[in-house]
């Protein structure tokens, strides 16, 4: 059915049913996550300029999540164990395509001040592939990881990010970082620096108790994390992770 739809688009056909601008289908298995739980806050960083990069990320046509069904299912529960305690997930990264981690990889052999420095304060930017995290291969690509964080209900939402602020390092105390509606992690998003390692030392009490409500409610649902991002999980519940895929992401 799907190969004679497009034929008919491309022929001009007059038929009664979809039009061809009608929403692509996913692979099997995948799935949009507002479809099984749209409460979860998405703030897709790669679709946009705010990204470590500078620009929207190649794959990246929508600020959408999707994910292979098991995940964003698992993931739902997590929203469900969360809500009573009045906090909400957010998911900067979900599904990456496969063209997404290649353009990561091209982009590191860009001139040193490509992106944005604020991203490895204090890290060595070619180092940042052997120091992992920049990978040639991304569980991101199965749609079983997810990049995450946790939001106070109600939501009170942040300043929005403006792509010429002098924003301070992402490993800088709080109010000088890019805006985020999220709890105080210690650092921003896709920092990549020693402070993002899960368990540093570098970060408050109060951040640190956010970390660990985090990493609990993640892990009480097959959610493993990644020791250096706080913000990265792979759920483990599958019998075996799916094949990396290489769709464009729209809505």
């Amino acid at each position: 059915m799907k190969a004679k739809f497009h034929v008919l688009c491309l022929t001009g056909a007059l038929l009664v049913g979809p039009s061809c601008d009608a929403e692509p289908r996913l692979p099997a298995g995948f799935i949009h996550l507002r479809d099984i739980d749209p409460s979860i806050i998405q703030d897709i960083r790669y679709a946009t300029v705010a990204n470590f990069t500078g620009r929207p990320v190649d794959g990246y046509e929508a600020g959408e999540c999707i994910l292979f069904r098991e995940t964003a299912e698992a993931l739902r529960l997590v929203q469900s164990d969360l809500e009573p305690r009045g906090l909400s997930l957010k998911v900067y990264d979900c599904y990456r395509p496969v063209r997404a981690v290649k353009a990561f990889m091209r982009w590191m052999q860009q001139p040193a001040d490509a992106g944005d420095a604020r991203f490895w304060p204090r890290t060595i930017r070619g180092d940042l592939v052997k120091l992992g995290y920049i990978a040639a291969n991304s569980i991101h690509s199965t749609g079983a990881a997810v990049d995450v964080t946790l939001v106070s209900r109600p939501l009170v939402p942040a300043t929005a990010l403006s792509p010429t602020a002098a924003y301070g390092a992402c490993n800088a105390a709080g109010p000088s970082r890019e805006p985020d509606d999220s709890l105080d992690m210690g650092t921003s998003f896709d920092c990549f620096d020693p402070m993002s390692n899960t368990a540093s030392n570098e970060i408050t009490e109060e951040q640190r108790k956010n970390r660990r409500v985090l990493v609990a409610a993640m892990s009480a649902r097959k959610f493993k994390n990644y020791a250096r991002e706080w913000w990265h999980f792979t759920y483990v519940g599958l019998r075996g992770f799916p094949k990396a895929q290489d769709f464009v992401i729209n809505k």
